[in-house]
């Protein structure tokens, strides 16, 4: 009973490191990531590919408002996996400091840079009392100098920096698919598919446009832009990732079983 006592303690205390040196909040952290729906990120040689599963919950959502893609600045896009509502705060952060670094320096910020403000704000509520960690994982991807970035951000404000990663649900799986597949010198195109592909692996091989998302920044114009979903049916259609007609509808007759399981705000 002792020894029980003392794990809740560190269960519950943030701040306490256990014996063997583990903050356990922090690993809760990384469990509820991994709860969330897959994001993918991929760089290419002329820019920066993100990829997300945006999979309704219900046939009455609008997937318009399922939010796993973000612009943080013209340069800079986001892609998150774990609690919605722990992401949008950290947007909101991501943005708050490319606007700051614009008016004070009068020049875009860095991708590294904007990573590592927002792990060092991710990182001051591991050690806080009465405080929880984020429980969400970003990628930040962007062009700086003219170069493409990728990074990733932990639950425990560790930052790391990627040539393709993925986040969420069965990160294990796609990342030894993209490790096997991913090629230097890609293009913004092949690394399009080569995430959509990835993605397809957690989803029985199929996709739909309204179930995904795409954002694109490249080196030509430094913009970030979202793909259209006629622009993402036809990257499907090209790589035969489209459910026929018979999958969609016995997915439609097993949804109701499927959403139970879901957790509510965890994309």
């Amino acid at each position: 009973m002792q020894g029980q006592s003392q794990q809740q303690a560190y269960d519950r205390g943030i701040t306490i490191f256990s014996p063997d040196g583990r903050l356990y909040q922090v690993e809760y952290a990384r469990e509820a990531v991994k709860r969330g729906t897959a994001s993918v990120g991929v760089r290419a040689e002329d820019g920066v590919v993100l990829a997300a599963d945006k999979r309704a919950r219900s046939s009455l959502m609008e997937p318009e408002s399922i939010e796993k893609l973000h612009k943080a600045d013209d340069h800079v896009g986001v892609a998150s996996a774990g609690h919605v509502a722990d992401a949008r705060q950290l947007i909101d952060f991501a943005r708050r400091q490319a606007q700051v670094n614009r008016l004070r320096y009068g020049e875009a910020i860095g991708i590294e840079t904007l990573t590592k403000n927002i792990t060092d704000h991710i990182q001051q509520y591991t050690q806080v009392g009465g405080a929880r960690p984020f429980g969400v994982a970003l990628i930040v991807g962007g062009i700086e100098d003219g170069e493409p970035r990728l990074f990733e951000t932990d639950p425990s404000g560790t930052p790391y920096e990627w040539q393709a990663l993925s986040i969420g649900s069965d990160r294990s799986d796609l990342r030894d698919y993209l490790e096997e597949e991913y090629e230097e010198g890609l293009s913004v195109d092949e690394a399009v598919g080569l995430a959509l592909d990835t993605l397809a692996q957690s989803n029985d091989g199929e996709l739909t446009p309204d179930g995904v998302g795409v954002a694109t920044i490249t080196v030509d114009d430094e913009e970030y832009t979202e793909r259209s979903a006629d622009e993402i049916e036809a990257i499907l259609a090209d790589r035969d990732l489209l459910p026929n007609e018979e999958d969609e509808a016995g997915a439609d007759a097993e949804s109701g079983d499927a959403d139970a399981d879901e957790t509510d705000g965890e994309e």
